[in-house]
């Protein structure tokens, strides 16, 4: 308890848990409830919210206030997952189907003997495997964790279910090893951007020469090439108050996504793809367009580039060996330095004259693939520029939308998004489609959508943004990492207190999807685990409306120690990785010793 003499000279007497919560609400911390504090224990925690949103591609932000030492927490994470010990060759994965060894029984690395292979494998975890129950079968056959779900060992057969599942569960947007190949070894060919650059090439050296040009106005005409071809007639996007996850680094993977899909979510993203890997024809690269059939129609391919160059081949390789995407969408606002530095993300926000090119160069290249674009307010703070830009941008290039961020690259996460900027810009959006809409040339033009971004976390903050005169809908980022189920509150209206045991479910559903996407074999399980560590990392951070004093809740609040309503609800909150892997054992089976996790908030790695 403390004391304290109010100014008529009595005794407060005021529980120090409510103490500390008044001064906390003051520095920013939720409001808990004061049963639910623990006395005498404070977490502030730093959310590196930015190598989520947008993409961290491994790198760290530069701070000229942060010291070498401290720069680059992600830089030492080592996530690569250690390999079985005894592996088994591949071309008896089925023992009553077993395919020829390219390598020779005799010289293969991997063993063929099924029964020592048995004998070395850990236990099987409980329960049936969960790719089996999607497919009716298990392609990683005998390497199976579950293998017990669906092997015969008096027969030594692998069980199949009388129903195969696969033609309606199954991945799209895969590129052939063949012309994957081709794009390593530079023979793949770009009939539409190829010439259609050439272009591109004559108006840059246009921009050189303006100067001259404008004292010239004959030399000017003389200068101007035509476009080899026009843009082909594009699908038609329905972006009108739809639910919208933004694209996310590590955790915007395609479990992910299909968890969000079956919670309401209407349109996804992929990972932010770099283009110059994707004409390099790079394996990882090339998964990142990848989806589940669940996510078409609705699901965007997130594109950055630096030249119109790459922009242009790399939207006429995602049409022509991805053809199930909704639309291409440029990141112009990605803030970190490695991208900025090469002249992509935020870095075009200071280079319209590229930026236009660049659009232009995708919409011509990408078939009937509508192109978007996401940018923030501009590079600097009280210097916003995107108001400006998108004037010109939707002037001069025929995309289908445009994604505000309320924030600067200078900016990062260290305020909250400004959306009356957002609604500015959206009466300039509003505008242009007006005068698209006189022009008696352009009547057949699709309006273009515009969407803002930043800091949404309820139902109230979305519907404020859409009931907002321009605002088409909102782009979700942290708040469906933080809070999955924010669709079903939108779509009802009002907070919803997900019970502790319907949060572990939606955790158990993206384990499932996870060991369908990666395999359920001990390698695959273990990435599994590590990306659902990952998605833990976020969702850890949502504090039951229940056992708040106040709403709304806020995006960038900081908790104080906090206890749940129980002690699943206690440990969902935690902030202890080593927690968090104890969470995945429930679905994944223990942790092997070899696994690894290290957080990226730095405020959990003790």
């Amino acid at each position: 308890m403390t004391q304290e003499k109010n100014e008529n000279g009595n005794v407060n007497i005021e529980p120090a848990a409510k103490r500390a919560r008044t001064d906390d609400t003051e520095k920013g911390y939720a409001p808990i409830k004061p049963e639910f504090i623990i006395d005498g224990v404070k977490v502030e925690e730093t959310y590196d919210d930015e190598a989520a949103e947008e993409g961290d591609r491994g790198a760290q932000p530069e701070s000229s206030k942060r010291s070498k030492k401290n720069r680059g927490q992600n830089k030492k994470r080592d996530l690569k997952q250690q390999k079985e010990e005894v592996r088994l060759c591949s071309s008896i994965l089925d023992p009553s189907d077993p395919k020829e060894c390219k390598f020779g029984a005799d010289k293969c690395k991997n063993t063929h003997d099924v029964d020592f292979y048995l004998s070395t494998k850990p236990a099987d975890i409980e329960g049936t495997c969960p790719v089996f129950l999607a497919l009716g079968y298990c392609p990683t056959g005998l390497k199976c964790r579950w293998l017990g779900s669906h092997y015969d060992k008096e027969t030594k057969t692998l069980i199949k279910a009388e129903t195969d599942l696969s033609s309606q569960n199954y991945e799209i947007n895969k590129i052939s090893p063949e012309h994957r190949m081709d794009l390593q070894k530079h023979r793949y060919v770009f009939e539409k951007a190829g010439p259609y650059n050439k272009y591109l090439d004559s108006l840059v050296k246009n921009d050189e020469n303006i100067a001259k040009q404008r004292e010239d106005a004959k030399e000017n005409a003389a200068t101007y090439t035509e476009p080899p071809f026009k843009p082909a007639e594009k699908k038609r996007l329905n972006l009108h108050r739809a639910k919208i996850v933004s694209p996310l680094t590590t955790v915007g993977n395609l479990p992910y996504r299909r968890l969000m899909k079956t919670l309401g979510a209407d349109v996804t993203y992929s990972e932010m793809a770099l283009s110059l890997p994707l004409l390099q024809g790079t394996k990882p690269e090339w998964a990142l367009p990848k989806a589940h059939v669940s996510e078409y129609p609705g699901f965007g391919v997130q594109l950055a580039a630096n030249h119109h160059q790459q922009a242009s081949k790399a939207a006429e390789a995602i049409y022509r060996e991805a053809p199930n995407v909704s639309e291409l969408n440029l990141n112009c606002g990605c803030p970190i330095d490695l991208l900025y530095r090469q002249g992509q993300g935020s870095a075009l926000l200071d280079q319209p004259s590229k930026l236009v090119r660049i659009l232009n160069g995708m919409s011509a290249c990408s078939g009937d693939i509508p192109v978007t674009f996401k940018i923030r307010t501009g590079t600097k703070d009280h210097k916003n520029t995107a108001q400006s830009l998108v004037k010109r941008v939707l002037t001069e290039t025929d995309v289908a939308a445009v994604t505000l961020h309320g924030r600067s690259r200078q900016q990062r996460y260290t305020r909250e998004a400004d959306w009356s900027y957002i609604g500015e810009v959206a009466q300039t959006v509003k505008q242009i489609n007006e005068e698209k809409q006189e022009n008696k040339d352009l009547t057949d033009t699709q309006p273009i959508w515009f969407i803002g971004n930043g800091d949404c976390f309820t139902h109230e903050q979305w519907y404020d943004a859409v009931n907002t005169e321009g605002i088409d809908s909102v782009m979700v980022a942290r708040g469906a990492l933080i809070k999955p189920w924010i669709f079903e509150e939108i779509e009802a209206q009002q907070y919803l207190d997900k019970s502790a045991s319907e949060r572990l479910e939606y955790l158990r559903t993206f384990a499932n999807f996870a060991v369908e996407h990666w395999g359920s074999d001990e390698y695959g399980i273990e990435v599994a685990r590590r990306f659902l560590c990952e998605f833990i990392g976020f969702t850890h951070r949502y504090i039951p409306v229940g056992i708040l004093e106040k709403l709304p809740p806020k995006l960038n609040q900081r908790p104080p120690k906090w206890r749940g309503r129980n002690e699943l609800e206690t440990l969902l909150g935690s902030t202890d990785y080593r927690d968090w892997i104890k969470i995945t054992e429930m679905f994944l089976g223990k942790a092997s010793p070899n696994f690894q996790f290290v957080p990226k908030h730095k405020s959990n790695s003790y």
